[in-house]
């Protein structure tokens, strides 16, 4: 069984058309189970973002399993699969591990280095978890990419070569309104990119900040985070009249600012609409005085290349350490192909001791039980030394390229029953 990952993103896909394909709620859970439900499927991860639509699947064939989640993909974004191949792309074992370990340090974001995308992928995990349909490989994958994005925060300043997008908002924000110390903000949403563009706002300094969601009681909670007030989606019009600023992060597939919202106003007013599917009416474009900024403007624009001066030195530290961490996964993983094996071998190695002491004891009845003991652990030491060096040298073998081989190498040496593996791999992961 191997890693597979189809997807598409902002590198690949219009705007417009990664909007029609990104999928949340029970769409997303939907999706989810479709996915593992194929035949050519066993496990199943989707990271569904406003830049981004991957699938991980653990498949028994590279084909078959291209073909069921380009299929899932096109049934459910409604795109025709052919309109939609043209913008996959698609990795397989190796190349899969080293795209989601550089998607986990923010390489391959729209901002280089954002750190938002370490908790989008913590949730796409923790979905999968919850939903079944991620399992042993699929967990230590994704766990393993997580611990290489924070390695590659707290090791190199990516963090700080690329703002997040949020960050480079309202670093637009200021060029049309000017500082925005002072200013009075909207977050439309109370999910987690709202929760990072209150953040964000309150660092920069705004004091003046306005929380309108769906459901009041979370507006209130991320609002009192920052001293701000909450509001409910119905007092969004009200709200737009006395704000200078506006971000918008629901993403429900329903406008929350028109133009008719918005209406006559003599203050310059700059929206940011960071939602797939986008919230904004883009017709408030036409409005006097109003600035809308959202992903497809951003990436035409391409805001990716905002950053510091360290920029080029600290992609290259990242590449590093994504390529070094890619080899410790694979080296580890190959060397757990040949575990159950090994342990065949040796519950093997017991029984034939434990037979063999049973056949000595039945021809010496009148032996005592101290002697007894002596004899049995001396063979079982005797057992243990002449297999240890061959099991260690076989896990070590194992981590190379092609390190299967080993395993069954030592499956055809010593007569070991092909499914007595399976079922320890079976027992270690059930454990």
């Amino acid at each position: 069984m191997s890693v597979l990952v189809v997807g598409l993103s902002h590198r690949t896909t219009p705007v417009a058309l990664l909007e029609r394909v990104t999928v949340s709620g029970d769409a997303l859970v939907k999706l989810l189970h479709d996915v593992q439900a194929d035949e050519n499927v066993s496990e199943a991860l989707v990271v569904s973002t406003c830049n981004r639509v991957e699938v991980y699947a653990v498949v028994d064939r590279f084909h078959g399993g291209v073909t069921a989640v380009t299929n899932m993909l096109a049934a459910h974004s409604g795109l025709p699969q052919e309109m939609l191949a043209r913008h996959l792309y698609v990795h397989y074992e190796d190349r899969a591990v080293q795209h989601l370990f550089t998607v986990a340090c923010g390489l391959d974001s729209m901002v280089i280095g954002e750190g938002q995308i370490l908790g989008q992928i913590r949730g796409a995990l923790r979905l999968a978890q919850e939903e079944g349909t991620a399992g042993t490989t699929l967990n230590e994958l994704a766990q393993h990419a997580l611990r290489v994005g924070k390695r590659a925060h707290a090791d190199t300043s990516i963090d700080r070569a690329g703002a997040s997008l949020v960050g480079v908002g309202l670093t637009l924000a200021e060029r049309v309104l000017g500082p925005i110390t002072g200013r009075r903000a909207l977050v439309v949403g109370a999910g987690s990119m709202s929760s990072l563009s209150t953040a964000t706002l309150s660092r920069a300094g705004v004091t003046d900040v306005v929380i309108a969601n769906r459901t009041r009681e979370r507006a209130e909670r991320l609002a009192e985070t920052v001293g701000g007030r909450a509001a409910d989606l119905a007092d969004v019009p009200a709200e737009l009249a006395e704000a200078d600023l506006v971000i918008s992060c629901i993403g429900a597939g329903t406008r929350t600012v028109t133009p008719e919202m918005i209406g006559d106003r003599e203050r310059p007013l700059f929206l940011l609409d960071l939602a797939l599917p986008h919230d904004v009416d883009p017709g408030v474009r036409a409005l006097p005085g109003v600035t809308l900024v959202d992903l497809k403007s951003m990436q035409q624009d391409g805001v990716g290349d905002v950053s510091d001066g360290g920029r080029a030195e600290a992609i290259c530290e990242v590449r590093r350490i994504v390529a070094e961490e890619v080899t410790a996964y694979l080296d580890a993983a190959r060397a757990a192909l040949v575990t159950p094996t090994v342990v065949a071998l040796r519950s093997k190695a017991a029984g034939v001791v434990e037979a063999e002491m049973g056949r000595l004891l039945s021809r010496l009845p009148d032996i005592d039980g101290r002697m007894r003991d002596e004899i049995t652990q001396t063979v079982r030491r005797v057992v243990d030394k002449l297999l240890h060096e061959p099991t260690v040298r076989v896990k070590r073998l194992a981590a190379s390229p092609g390190g299967d081989q080993y395993a069954e190498a030592l499956r055809e040496l010593f007569g070991l029953d092909p499914k007595t593996p399976d079922a320890v791999a079976s027992l270690e992961v059930e454990q």
